[in-house]
């Protein structure tokens, strides 16, 4: 008992390490720089994600960005649900979350983790990922605010995942809606303020 106990823990904390390893990869900082676009937290908002990446000018670019960032918590849900199932991916998952808002590499400042979340929700419920996503656009399209539909998509998440999946997706979808309300807390104040700009002007 006491050998598969070290086992177990040996195999959650490698999922944990690689998921956030994988999560803390600034794909925005680094594309952005490979461009010749200089540092990204030096534009808009100063955030490494996509929708800062967009301001650039460079749609594709920012598209890369928003396909790497959502595919790094996908994968380590994947490697960890390969190895051991649901719960050790949703640990991973929440870990590769946790990367990319508090990575390593950048002094612990990342991105406020939107599209890792929907990655990462997608690959360990993808129902409860696509629901989410769907919200996040219908939300954008009537409001044409990405902070309003990120902190609305993400607050229905745990819902989604209640309800479309299981408890551990849930509980890994209420973790991440947690730690995306408190990244978004100066967005929070604009809405509130309503100051907050649309979607294509001014910063995020």
């Amino acid at each position: 008992m006491d050998d598969l106990a070290t086992a177990a823990a040996i195999t959650i904390g490698l999922a944990v390490v690689v998921g956030y390893l994988l999560g803390s990869i600034p794909f925005g900082l680094v594309l952005t720089r490979l461009a010749g676009l200089g540092d990204i937290r030096t534009i808009g908002s100063g955030n490494i994600g996509a929708t800062n990446v967009l301001r650039t000018g460079n749609k594709p670019l920012a598209l890369a960005t928003l396909l790497l960032d959502s595919g790094k918590g996908a994968i380590a849900v994947g490697l960890a649900w390969w190895v051991a199932g649901v719960p050790l991916a949703a640990m991973a998952g929440g870990a590769a979350f946790l990367g990319h808002c508090f990575p390593v590499w950048l002094k612990f400042n990342g991105g406020k983790g939107v599209a890792t979340f929907l990655g990462t929700l997608t690959a360990i419920a993808w129902p409860a990922g696509l629901a989410c996503c769907a919200t996040w656009a219908v939300i954008a399209g009537i409001f044409r605010i990405s902070s309003l539909a990120a902190l609305v998509a993400a607050a229905l998440g745990p819902v989604y995942a209640a309800y479309l999946a299981g408890q551990d997706q849930a509980v890994m979808a209420g973790f991440c809606a947690v730690l995306i309300f408190i990244r978004h807390r100066a967005n929070i104040e604009r809405l509130l303020a309503g100051t907050e700009p649309r979607i294509g002007a001014g910063k995020k």
